[in-house]
C-alpha cells in the first residue's frame, strides 16, 4: 500500500476502514477505485443505484467504469456492509448497512419509484412474540409495501387493478 492509500486510510470512516480489512483478509487489493465507489455509499443515507453512484463520482471528479463499480458493489455486498435491494425497477440499488438507519422497511411507489423508508414498532412486537413462541431468533427482516406515493397521487396518477388481481382470487 502506497504512503498516500495508507494516510488516505487512516483518515477514511470506520465503515471504510472495515471493507479495506475485509478486502485485505481475502488477498484483494485496497485500490483507489474501490475505496472511492464505497465512499460514495457510505457516505449516502439513499438507496443508491450505479447510475446514482456513477454520477456522484463525477461530481467528486472522478472516472470509475460501471464494471469496476459492479464489482465493487458485489465485494461490498459479500462484505455484508451494503445490502442489495430490488425494487421490481430493472436494477438494484445499494444500502448502507451499518448507517443511522437501520430500519429496513420501505414503501415504495410503482409510479415514481421514491422509496421511502418506515419504521413500524408492531414487526419488533411480532419478531418477539416469534421468538417466545417459537424459539427461532430473527436477525433480520424485510418489509416492502408497494403503492402510490402522496406526491403522485397529489399529480393525479390513480392506481389501476388491471392486472393485478388473479381472477381466481375474485370467483
Amino acid at each position: 500500500m502506497s504512503a498516500r492509500s495508507a494516510g488516505h486510510e487512516q483518515g477514511s470512516s470506520p465503515t471504510l476502514r472495515l471493507f479495506g480489512r475485509y478486502l485485505r483478509d481475502r488477498g484483494l487489493p485496497v485500490t483507489q477505485q474501490r475505496s472511492s465507489v464505497a465512499e460514495v455509499v457510505f457516505d449516502s443515507e439513499e438507496h443508491l443505484s450505479v447510475d446514482d453512484i456513477e454520477r456522484a463520482l463525477r461530481e467528486r471528479g472522478e472516472r470509475i467504469g460501471k464494471a469496476t463499480i459492479y464489482r465493487t458493489l458485489d465485494l461490498l455486498v459479500r462484505s455484508r456492509l451494503v445490502e442489495e435491494h430490488d425494487f421490481g425497477e430493472g436494477f438494484k440499488r445499494y444500502e448502507n448497512r451499518l448507517s443511522g438507519h437501520s430500519v429496513s422497511e420501505h414503501l415504495i411507489c410503482v409510479e415514481c419509484g421514491t422509496v421511502t423508508r418506515f419504521e413500524s414498532p408492531e414487526l419488533y412486537q411480532i419478531e418477539s412474540r416469534v421468538r417466545s413462541e417459537t424459539g427461532f431468533i430473527p436477525i433480520r427482516r424485510r418489509l416492502e409495501i408497494y403503492g402510490l406515493c402522496k406526491a403522485c397521487q397529489d399529480a393525479g396518477v390513480e392506481l389501476t387493478t388491471e392486472g393485478l388481481i388473479c381472477p381466481i382470487e375474485i370467483i
